[in-house]
């Protein structure tokens, strides 16, 4: 090779060299950090974000003890559907489910008959008003005595719905409030045939308030936009409370549930502080777990202090969302999911409480209020 052939050959190799100086870095970092793709936002409804907490988990199926259900909803159940409830209950443990939706007069009769007809000792009925005479004079006294036919028919309690203090109005277009003196005769009636009334007055506070971003039950209220309660239709949430807690003031003598926690269970000081003024009022906890799981220090604390005056219940029937009620009240585990989306976006905790706040909750406090349940189905 002469000097020449030298001079090219070591050019080419120089330049070759240099290149791939600059191209190998680039090759490597593409083949070892590509560039990153660009997300997508997910919607509040997309994300579902998968938990990797590892603790203790307890899946309790059964209750541990036998339990009262005080609020469900059964409207004109057939034979087979009655049928089926009473199998499903002895998988779960649920000695006695209350139906609330009894209605009055020949549909009280025909659900006592399909429900208690069957099986006495399994099932109690709630009567519930009519208003299809409201504006006619004598309203109240009326009402007084359907109930207290519906009573020797088998009713053993009065529930009343959400319509009631809301969308309840008379003919000149006049709300009814909840305390309506109209009413009276009606809520004496029941001291008077030592019944319980399940009252649900207003709904989440939430729903009262603005529909934006900063609402904790924006969700549900996009999956159902007629729960909310925009003030240019209805009552303020404060209004309807101040007339509920009058109401249970001026009827001592009646016994009131007040169905859901009374609405307060994002603020059971609240809750507290109504109980120490009305010694009637009691409470349950269907469809508001939630509300309980999401605070489980102050959930054990409030049931152990006001262990006489909580009730369990569940609202919408599914037997195999009991589960999450067990496991709340049952033991101590930590962020699990809710059944519920709806009702909650985040996660709950067990709050286990000791045995004998549960056996109240389950059972007691149902035998102490609704009359005509068989005790010795139940623990002492």
């Amino acid at each position: 090779m002469n000097y020449r052939q030298n001079i090219t050959f070591f050019s080419v190799l120089c330049a070759a060299i240099f290149g791939a100086r600059i191209v190998w870095p680039r090759a490597a970092m593409t083949e070892q950090d590509p560039a990153p793709q660009k997300q997508a936002t997910p919607t509040i409804d997309d994300y579902q974000p998968k938990s990797t907490l590892v603790t203790k988990e307890h899946k309790i199926e059964r209750a541990k003890f036998p339990f009262v259900d005080i609020h469900s909803h059964h409207w004109n159940p057939t034979r087979e559907e009655v049928d089926r409830l009473v199998r499903e209950m002895d998988t779960i443990n649920l000695r006695v489910m209350v139906n609330l939706s009894g209605g009055t007069g020949e549909q009280l009769k025909n659900t006592v008959a399909a429900m208690k007809g069957r099986y006495p000792d399994r099932f109690v009925i709630f009567a519930n008003m009519s208003y299809d005479d409201l504006n006619t004079p004598g309203f109240g006294k009326r009402v007084a005595a359907r109930l207290e036919a519906d009573v020797k028919n088998g009713a053993q309690g009065l529930k009343i719905f959400k319509n009631f203090g809301m969308d309840l109005k008379y003919a000149n277009g006049e709300r009814v409030h909840v305390d309506d003196p109209e009413f009276d005769a009606v809520f004496e009636k029941c001291a008077e045939l030592k019944m319980p009334v399940l009252i649900h007055v207003a709904e989440p506070s939430a729903f009262f308030d603005p529909w934006d971003y900063h609402n904790e039950r924006w969700e549900e209220l996009k999956e159902f936009p007629g729960r909310a309660r925009p003030p240019a239709k209805y009552p303020p949430f404060e209004t309807l409370m101040a007339e509920r807690n009058h109401l249970f003031a001026k009827h001592p003598k009646t016994n009131f549930i007040a169905a859901h926690l009374g609405f307060h269970g994002n603020d059971l000081g609240r809750l507290g502080k109504l109980f120490d003024e009305n010694p009637n009022v009691y409470v349950d906890i269907a469809a508001v777990l939630a509300e309980l799981g999401r605070q489980p220090y102050s959930a054990h604390d409030f049931l152990v202090k006001y262990q006489d005056r909580v009730l369990m219940g569940k609202d919408i029937y599914d037997v195999n969302e009991y589960k999450w009620y067990f496991r709340a009240l049952e033991t101590r585990d930590e962020y699990f999911e809710y059944y519920r989306k709806r009702h909650a976006f985040w996660r709950i905790y067990g709050f286990q409480v000791p045995d004998e706040v549960l056996k109240k909750v389950y059972y007691k406090n149902a035998l102490k209020l609704v009359p005509g349940i068989d005790a010795k189905a139940f623990p002492e």
